[in-house]
C-alpha cells in the first residue's frame, strides 16, 4: 500500500491493501478480539445482563487489556473506579469486538480495495487505535521508539513488532486525514 487511505468521492476514504496487509490484521484483528472478549462467569442477574452491568470490577492485570480498559477515575479511589467498571466494561468491551468485527469484515480476503463510508471509517479508527495501544504496550513503546526502529539492525527480535506498530499508525494518519 504505497498511499494508504485517501478521500473518497462522496465521502468517507478508500485504500487499497495487497494480501499480505490483509493477512496482517486479520492475524492482529483476531488477536483483539480474543483480548478483549470477556472471560470468566457472566453476570447471572437477567437485569444486569440486559443494561450491561458486568461483575468486573479490578483492573485487568495484563498490561494490554488494562490500557485498553483503563480505570474510570485513576488509582486515587479504587472503590469509585471498581463501580465504575462494573457498570461501563461490558459495553466497552462489546464495542470494541464489534468494531474490530466490521473492520474484519471490510478486507478484501484476497487483497484490493477497501471503501469505507464515514461510520466505517470512525470504526477503523477506533480499532486502528485499539491495535496500536496493545502493541504499543506489549513492546514498551515510549516517546524514543521512532529513533530506536530507525537504528535496529536487521536481526534485532524487536524490529518486527516495531514496524508493525510504526506501518499501524502511518495507516491511521492517512485515514485521519482522509475523513478529516
Amino acid at each position: 500500500m504505497a498511499l494508504g487511505f485517501r478521500r473518497r468521492r462522496g465521502g468517507g476514504a478508500v485504500a487499497s491493501l495487497d494480501v499480505a496487509e490483509v493477512r496482517l490484521l486479520d492475524e492482529l484483528l483476531s488477536q483483539l478480539v480474543e483480548l478483549v472478549t470477556p472471560e470468566g462467569p457472566a453476570e447471572t442477574d437477567p437485569l444486569a445482563r440486559a443494561v450491561g452491568i458486568s461483575t468486573s470490577t479490578r483492573t485487568p492485570e495484563d498490561a494490554a487489556l488494562a490500557r485498553l480498559l483503563p480505570d474510570g477515575y485513576g488509582s486515587e479511589d479504587a472503590e469509585q473506579a471498581g463501580e465504575f467498571r462494573r457498570y461501563t466494561e461490558l459495553g466497552l468491551r462489546e464495542r470494541k469486538v464489534a468494531d474490530a468485527t466490521a473492520v474484519r469484515q471490510a478486507l478484501p480476503p484476497a487483497g484490493g480495495v477497501v471503501k469505507l463510508d464515514a461510520a466505517a471509517a470512525e470504526a477503523w479508527l477506533r480499532t486502528l487505535t485499539d491495535l496500536r495501544l496493545a502493541l504499543g504496550t506489549r513492546l514498551e513503546v515510549d516517546a524514543s521508539t521512532d529513533e530506536l526502529l530507525e537504528t535496529l539492525d536487521d536481526d534485532d527480535p524487536r524490529l518486527p513488532g516495531l514496524t508493525i506498530y510504526s506501518w499501524l499508525g502511518w495507516l491511521q494518519e492517512t485515514l485521519v486525514r482522509s475523513v478529516w
